[in-house]
């Protein structure tokens, strides 16, 4: 199952990073979204360790975990690791397949290049990272 473009910046839209991109601006992001196999017990993720991959799981299930405690399931359409795109912190929790994956991954290393040449996605990603992280006002 291979995905279309098109079908790719549908996933990608729904991350909350990329809320102010336009359609334009999303399907460059699309462009440098690699699908990917994952084998069943493969660690995604590993809390504390720094975090370099932003995914969107298009078949199978993984398992959220934090202090060893499993918090969540994730499933077809979920996503993690958006923060890593623009922050070098350390994951919040490890993810661990429960059964083969196929996913969509972005690298920071292929997102910090995206957005040396893109500026104004850039700035839309910055606004959005922003808003997520201000706090609630009453």
């Amino acid at each position: 199952m291979r995905l279309r473009h098109n079908q790719k910046v549908d996933l990608i839209s729904k991350a909350p990073l990329f809320a102010r991109c336009s359609r334009k601006e999303l399907a460059e992001i699309a462009s440098i979204a690699d699908e990917i196999d994952l084998r069943e017990g493969k660690e995604m993720t590993r809390q504390g360790a720094p975090g370099r991959e932003f995914f969107v799981i298009l078949d199978g299930t993984a398992d959220v975990r934090k202090n060893g405690r499993k918090i969540n399931t994730l499933k077809s359409g979920d996503f993690f690791g958006e923060i890593a795109l623009v922050s070098r912190s350390p994951r919040t929790a490890t993810v661990v397949a429960t059964s083969p994956i196929y996913a969509l991954v972005i690298t920071d290393r292929s997102f910090r290049r995206l957005i040396e040449h893109s500026p104004q996605i850039q700035a839309k990603v910055l606004e959005a990272l922003a808003e997520r992280l201000a706090p609630e006002t009453l």
